[in-house]
């Protein structure tokens, strides 16, 4: 924005035409709210549009323009006020009527009285309340762009839509006043938001986040994985992988990532898509994936935005968004950078080398600027610390297993806790933990003795509790691996795949 601004300031009409879409609903919102006639506030946003761009040499601090506009457009209002009276027209009667071809009469009639009450009503609230509700559900702004507008803190500001939509709860009587504008489409910006789990999902459905909420559910750390993983082919071998060794069924699965697919193909219903993702490998890898998709479609005027972050404030470990409350969510609100060409090709390369098996290609990776993607090189890093090391033919994971036993955690949840501790950047789920803990216990030269039940991956066949009092142990080979003396990549059996590198080793 502050871009568009300073390009204005040098006579580029592409910034000017650029800050008048940007910012012409938020005039318009301020000018109605004055003048309560909708034709006289296009003509005072149109005039306040002509001065800024006269005065635009003026504004010394370009970051400023949001609220040096507002203040440009009210006087503007004035000068009408002052000079014309006028029969007020309320906003709802200048809208065209909905379509009467795909609904009754009687629907089409309580659809209108709804659009009538929801409209008067909010004009009843006080004008800060009535203000913000305008230009945050009404015109779709982010909430620090109307902070700046108005001249407020964003804290200011979310107190005041908490505080409209209590009162509006009230008088509308409906349980989630925020549906009633998603029911009636009414104006505003339809966004998307697809983040990384049902956790976050839920928490900003309840929230103050307007849009749609997508939870992609995947696991790209875990089974196999290709560079176009939507194929009848690759789907198939994923799903049977996933099935065989953490009892996903392969028609569910099948059926969502289908769905998933099927809503990212359909992204130009959207005017913004919010990637919401986290520091580690697991987010890093879905979000390499859904922007190396996204590179390659054709999504008109959508805005792509990612918001990817990897501490929080007054949380010491920082596991992720799920983590945080839904309170500390709606924080994070706004804050989105926008997604641009940098991104989404970076995105795509850490993909191409994510699911390579050539060592190479990882190397040209690290080798490169990554820094589009602020996280991306730790995460990476982390991924390729997975692979079979030379000192005893370990990944990590396991190396960490053997050692956190070795050390006396010896109780299954506790050992999960431990190493999930340590090994946080990689973001390792349960049922991930589980099967590599389940592996290393079986075969004919176990790496670990478990006494009791055997923790599984398979979530429908052993619940937790059936093995919280299970015992864990080193083998003598185990014993032997950590310390180096013996190899396991010759006696360890063992299938797995590490991004595009797929093991088979049988003892």
């Amino acid at each position: 924005m502050k871009q568009w601004v300073e390009d204005a300031q040098r006579g580029e009409r592409g910034a000017q035409a650029r800050l008048v879409k940007h910012y012409t609903a938020m005039a318009l919102a301020v000018a109605y709210d004055k003048l309560r006639d909708i034709h006289l506030a296009e003509d005072a946003v149109q005039e306040s549009f002509v001065e800024a761009f006269l005065q635009l040499d003026k504004l010394s601090d370009a970051a400023r323009f949001p609220g040096w506009f507002k203040v440009i457009v009210e006087r503007q209002c004035y000068r009408v006020l002052r000079r014309k009276s006028f029969v007020t027209v309320p906003i709802h009667e200048t809208e065209p009527p909905p379509s009467e071809r795909s609904r009754d009469v009687e629907s089409i009639v309580e659809q209108r009285e709804l659009i009538r009450h929801l409209h008067r009503t909010v004009a009843d609230l006080p004008a800060s309340m009535r203000m913000a509700v305008q230009l945050y559900y009404f015109q779709g702004y982010h909430l620090s762009e109307i902070a700046d507008y108005l001249d407020v803190s964003v804290s200011a500001l979310k107190k005041r839509l908490y505080d409209a939509r209590r009162k509006l709860k009230s008088i509308l009587h409906v349980a989630d006043f925020v549906s009633v504008f998603t029911d009636l489409h009414e104006g505003g910006v339809r966004m998307l938001h697809i983040v990384n789990g049902d956790s976050v999902g839920d928490k900003l459905r309840q929230g103050n986040i307007r849009g749609d909420i997508l939870v992609w559910r995947e696991l790209y750390t875990f089974g196999p994985v290709f560079m176009e993983m939507d194929t009848d082919e690759h789907l198939r071998e994923r799903a049977a992988y996933l099935e065989r060794t953490l009892g996903i069924p392969q028609t569910e699965f099948i059926a969502n990532c289908n769905a998933q697919e099927s809503k990212l193909r359909n992204l130009k219903a959207y005017d913004e898509v919010v990637l919401w993702f986290e520091h580690d490998l697991y987010d890093q890898t879905m979000l390499s994936y859904l922007l190396h998709k996204l590179k390659g479609y054709s999504l008109g005027d959508t805005k792509l935005s990612l918001l990817c972050i990897g501490s929080y404030p007054g949380i010491e470990l920082f596991r992720g968004l799920g983590q945080l409350s839904t309170e500390q969510l709606e924080t994070l609100s706004g804050t989105w950078q926008s997604i641009g060409q940098d991104e989404l090709v970076l995105g795509s390369r850490v993909w191409e080398a994510y699911t390579s098996d050539q060592p190479e290609v990882h190397e040209q990776l690290l080798a490169s600027d990554t820094s589009a993607l602020p996280f991306v090189r730790e995460a990476f890093e982390a991924h390729l610390s997975r692979w079979p090391s030379a000192h005893n033919g370990l990944g990590i994971i396991e190396q960490t297993i053997l050692k956190k036993v070795e050390g006396g955690e010896t109780k299954p949840h506790a050992l999960f806790r431990s190493v999930g501790d340590e090994l946080h950047v990689l973001g390792m789920g349960d049922l991930e933990f589980w099967y590599y803990l389940s592996t290393m216990a079986a075969g004919s030269n176990p790496l670990l003795e478990v006494q009791g039940v055997v923790p599984s991956a398979n979530f429908k066949q052993t619940s937790p509790a059936d093995f919280r009092e299970s015992v864990i142990k080193l083998t003598s080979l185990g014993a032997r691996v950590l310390a180096g003396t013996a190899d396991a990549a010759g006696l360890y059996a063992v299938e797995k795949w590490v991004g595009g590198l797929h093991l088979v080793r049988g003892s």
